[in-house]
């Protein structure tokens, strides 16, 4: 099947999302708010969504929920045919704050200067450590069919486009610093008494805009100053401001490099407002409607509740609405903080799920329900979530709000992802790039004999499934757990055997020919114990039966792989091949 004939499939059988119930699922209920709130902000001008994202280390899975959130609301809007625009604000003129784990400690030297003046990590073919974490994030999001505005905070800073609100925040210093007093006095006991305890690392992974670790600038013993100044002689912002003019905007600051420095802040353009300041004063220049965040900012004095006071008493803009997003977890590994390294990326789950998929995880949960995504032997049973659900669809059977988060999944407003043309189970698949391992000329027999009636003929009508499994057995998948078939049988186990098992294998010999396909080797395999019981093939399984499935399969897997577990026995044998499997069952 071609590529046109691929999109024209996909655009045939994916309905629109608008077609469905509005109140089937949550993208289509905060696209219905969002709507209305940016008629009542700003009548017929494009509606904004944000996300913030700081290219501080590797970009994971945790903060890919800050884009997808506001993209799939972005993306409904767009589909009910009205202009909306999904900007994702870099935090890259952010400090550098430590040396993660696996970088060279000499990296130690850069910390406080801004991310994009620190060396890239070693080996990388990028311009700063900024643009290093950037570009396979902006990789990834092409490939998820993610449409933003990308803004470099640096290039906005530095280029003195923030200039009239910084100097409007240094005139308002003290209305801010009210603000802040408000909730310095507070601590953290603002979380509700049974609310589910936090981590450190569960803080670090639902950050997304900015630095909330950030002072609030209320650390000089010479007054209060929102503003923050790079060092002209270290590039650090180990500085602090000791005075300030507001007629002049003549503003002297100190650093602990030992250097001073007076400037006129109208015309100085290497600083940055700090964090709780910066955050609202982007919401009123961007003129942003919908921003989710993180699970940090549940707490009074956080970003967003201090932020929306600044924003109105300050900026005169307003709050964006947005849900405050869950947990991201990875199933089989600890928590994600991408201060501790080895965090996995979407690069990371691209490589072993194709873009639907990883676009399906994050449509189907509201933005408070926390989920994981899996690296383990658990992503077979997401794909066969997946390709039920498709076939519920198919159907007509699925309900309305599965039935948009797949439509959510499989195309955008501006058109479909590419789709497996021929999407075989994936743990099928896996298994089978397990036993060959990779060989494609195996590869192509095995999956041509699964299904004699419909036979597969060229691998590229299983890819990108294909490859994603293929890569998850070689990246994901420990070596003593991969599958390697005997070369010579078992002769010891083979002479060793009691007659009903000698039987069983002879009724399973002798039922290859007839039944070489999956399903004539599932129904085979099972059989064998119920014709030795006495009963017929399509017999429902006792408990005691069930017990002899159990210990002949166990036989079977001792027999091929010398282990008592393997890959699903149907596709075992296929893959094994009818000659070798006489050989090594003793025929």
């Amino acid at each position: 099947m071609g590529a046109s004939a691929v999109r024209a499939q996909s655009e045939k059988e994916v309905p629109d999302v608008a077609q469905t119930t509005p109140e089937a699922d949550w993208v289509s209920r905060f696209a219905d708010e969002v709507i209305a709130e940016a008629e009542r902000r700003a009548p017929g001008k494009p509606i904004v969504c944000a996300s913030g994202l700081s290219p501080s280390g590797p970009i994971h899975l945790g903060n890919l929920r800050e884009v997808m959130t506001p993209h799939l609301v972005a993306d409904e809007i767009r589909r009910r045919g009205h202009a909306c625009e999904h900007i994702v604000s870099w935090d890259d003129y952010d400090r550098y704050r430590k040396v993660p784990a696996g970088i060279d400690p000499s990296w130690e030297q850069h910390i406080g200067k801004p991310l994009t003046a620190v060396p890239a990590p070693p080996g990388s073919e990028h311009p700063n450590w900024a643009e290093h974490f950037k570009a396979a994030m902006v990789d990834s999001l092409r490939e998820l069919g993610v449409e933003f505005r990308g803004i470099s905070q640096t290039q906005m800073y530095t280029s003195g486009a923030y200039r009239e609100q910084i100097l409007l925040a240094m005139r308002e210093r003290d209305k801010i610093d009210a603000v802040l007093d408000r909730y310095r006095t507070k601590g953290k006991g603002g979380a509700k008494k049974n609310q589910k305890p936090v981590d450190e690392a569960e803080l670090a992974a639902a950050e997304g805009s900015g630095a909330a670790s950030e002072d609030d600038g209320s650390s000089g013993t010479a007054g209060y100053y929102p503003y923050k100044p790079y060092c002209g002689a270290c590039d650090t912002d180990f500085t602090t401001v000791t005075s300030y003019d507001d007629n002049t905007t003549e503003l002297t600051y100190e650093c602990r490099c030992g250097h001073r420095e007076t400037v006129l802040l109208s015309e100085f353009d290497r600083g940055k407002l700090v964090w709780k300041v910066d955050w609202p004063m982007r919401w009123a220049y961007e003129g942003v409607v919908f921003e989710p965040s993180g699970v940090d900012h549940s707490s009074p004095g956080s970003s967003f509740v201090v932020g929306g006071q600044i924003v109105r008493e300050v900026f005169g803009g307003e709050q964006p609405i947005g849900p405050m997003y869950a947990f991201v977890g990875i199933s089989g590994m600890a928590k994600m903080s991408s201060s501790k390294g080895g965090v996995p990326t979407p690069a990371d789950a691209l490589e072993i799920m194709e873009a639907p998929l990883l676009r399906w995880l994050y449509a189907r949960r509201r933005p408070n329900q926390a989920f994981k995504v899996a690296f383990d032997q658990e992503i077979q049973r997401t794909y066969d979530e997946w390709d039920a659900l498709v076939k519920r669809i198919d159907e007509g059977t699925a309900q309305p709000a599965d039935v948009a988060a797949h439509a959510r999944s499989v195309r955008t407003a501006s058109g479909p992802l590419p789709v497996t043309p021929r999407p075989l189970p994936y743990r099928t698949l896996a298994s089978v790039a397990d036993v060959t391992q990779g060989a494609e000329d195996q590869i192509l027999r095995i999956l041509g004999e699964l299904d004699p009636a419909n036979p597969v003929d060229n691998l590229d009508v299983t890819r990108p499934r294909l490859d994603r499994a293929e890569r998850w057995i070689s990246t994901q998948v420990p070596e003593d757990q991969r599958t390697r078939v005997r070369e010579e049988p078992d002769a010891e186990l083979l002479a060793s055997l009691e007659d009903h098992q000698r039987e069983g294998l002879r009724l399973l010999l002798d039922g290859l020919d007839e039944h070489w396909s999956l399903d004539g080797l599932t129904t085979l395999v099972y059989g064998v114990p119920k014709v030795q019981a006495g009963l017929t093939p399509e017999a429902k399984p006792t408990p005691e039966l069930k017990v002899a499935q159990r210990e002949f399969f166990a036989l079977l897997y001792r027999l091929l792989v010398s282990r008592d577990t393997g890959p699903r026995l149907p596709t075992l044998l296929l893959a094994v091949g009818a000659d070798r499997v006489r050989k090594l069952l003793g025929a």
